[in-house]
């Protein structure tokens, strides 16, 4: 099908779909109170990033004028659905930095690859735009933090795609803990599990014409490519993320974060490797993922402990859930789930179990973006901070940098949350940042 006859195929069926489903239909009618719609450009087009783009169509709060993607081919698609959902087809850009200077931008939504949030986070607020970035914040913690600062010095928005802060099952169970419905809590073990076994070397390819694999890689080390790091493999691979840690970990570390009045951890122990996975390959002809196929990280708070772990392999069918948090309480267990909702079960054994079950606009993928964007919306026109803000998101993401920090030491570290440094100890401060690939430079 040519691109014409593929664009009038989208705009008659496809579109009219898209903004009638069950994902968008709650939220249709709650448009900005001002009726202004934001100029607004997406920095990676492909399957996440398209989905925060529907959801803000269809909230009516913006003008799509240009889309930006390393791949032509994600391009050309996510181009054509934007025109089959608005009407107008968006600018195109391969390079960031070309978009910003032609197009003047109110909002950026970005979700590329983990390495680039940062970067392209702050190239966006200092080009005037609000900004909402899928999580982790940074790729390492200076540059996190050095968004959180000019999302303040410049005095822009900044929602961090955290969706579990809005969810409706995850705000009701945070109240049913803050008021003491387990009691004192005294340890909290979060998880993400799931199956897979060996991992053998896969050949590297050719870069495909579509790619710009130079500048994909960006910052990070110009590696040989390859079908498993793109599309969507990236997060296995160091030199762009950190791994299931970086990944899952962010969203469950952070509900610790928020049932907590504690910003960070003092001390922070992981281990963990690839017993399963295999050892690590990187040469000319093929490579493996190279991050730990499971990790166990205890963090110790002033008042509680807390243990993080994931595993790649063996599953979790004997539990009762594969992803989450366990609170430990006086009055009982506390299971803050994704698709089960929560639950409570009293220590005694003898009070009534309590749940609640999960509600989603995604009921497909699990999710409650809508809501997120309608806050990030208000948030921007009533000048107030959202609920997943920047330095919300900077804090989580550091629990998962400092746990791949220790794993990258093989050793124990404390950290100073108020200065953001391991006091006296040098070797690991040496990993608060990395060295950028030329000619990127690091932020500030």
């Amino acid at each position: 099908m040519n691109p014409t006859n593929r664009r009038h195929f989208l705009q008659t069926a496809a579109g009219a779909a898209a903004l009638s489903g069950p994902l968008f239909a709650p939220w249709v009618k709650a448009q900005s109170k001002t009726g202004k719609k934001y100029r607004t450009a997406l920095i990676g087009s492909g399957w996440w990033g398209m989905n925060i783009l529907r959801v803000a169509i269809a909230d009516g709060s913006v003008e799509v004028v240009a889309l930006c993607d390393v791949d032509a081919d994600e391009l050309e698609v996510s181009a054509d659905d934007v025109e089959s959902l608005t009407g107008k087809l968006p600018a195109t850009y391969r390079d960031y930095r070309e978009m910003l200077e032609k197009e003047k931008i109110e909002i950026a939504i970005i979700s590329t690859p983990d390495h680039w949030h940062a970067l392209q986070g702050i190239a966006c607020i200092e080009a005037g735009a609000h900004v909402f970035v899928e999580k982790p914040t940074g790729h390492t913690i200076l540059e996190s933090r050095a968004m959180v600062k000019a999302a303040r010095a410049h005095e822009r928005t900044v929602q961090v795609g955290m969706h579990r802060r809005i969810g409706p099952h995850h705000v009701s169970g945070m109240k049913f803990l803050k008021e003491g419905g387990a009691g004192e809590i005294g340890m909290i073990r979060a998880f993400a599990h799931s199956v897979g076994g060996v991992e053998e070397p896969t050949p590297n390819d050719p870069v495909p014409m579509n790619l710009d694999w130079d500048l994909y890689c960006g910052p990070a080390p110009l590696r040989p490519f390859n079908k498993r790091i793109h599309p969507g493999g990236f997060r296995n691979y160091l030199d762009f993320a950190n791994g299931i840690l970086g990944d899952w970990g962010v969203h469950w570390l952070d509900q610790i974060l928020w049932w907590s009045e504690e910003k960070h951890p003092k001390t922070i122990f992981s281990a963990g490797g690839r017993p399963v996975k295999g050892p690590v390959v990187l040469n000319e002809k093929e490579q493996t993922s190279d991050s730990p196929d499971h990790q166990v990280v205890t963090y110790e708070f002033e008042k509680f402990t807390a243990v993080w772990e994931h595993r790649r392999f063996a599953g979790n069918e004997t539990e009762k859930s594969k992803v989450g948090c366990y609170f430990y309480g006086s009055k009982g267990i506390f299971h803050m789930g994704w698709r089960d909702g929560w639950t409570f079960y009293p220590a005694d054994g003898k009070g009534p179990i309590v749940h609640e079950d999960p509600k989603f606009d995604d009921e497909k993928d699990g999710h409650n973006v809508p809501p997120l964007w309608r806050d990030f919306i208000e948030s921007i026109e009533a000048k107030r901070l959202p609920v997943a803000d920047v330095e919300i998101g900077h804090l989580a993401t550091n629990m998962s940098l400092l746990g791949m920090i220790s794993q990258k030491l093989g050793r124990s570290v404390k950290w100073d949350g108020a200065s953001e440094r391991f006091p006296d100890d040098e070797e690991a401060n040496a990993l608060l940042k990395r060295e950028y690939r030329e000619p990127w430079v690091y932020p500030v």
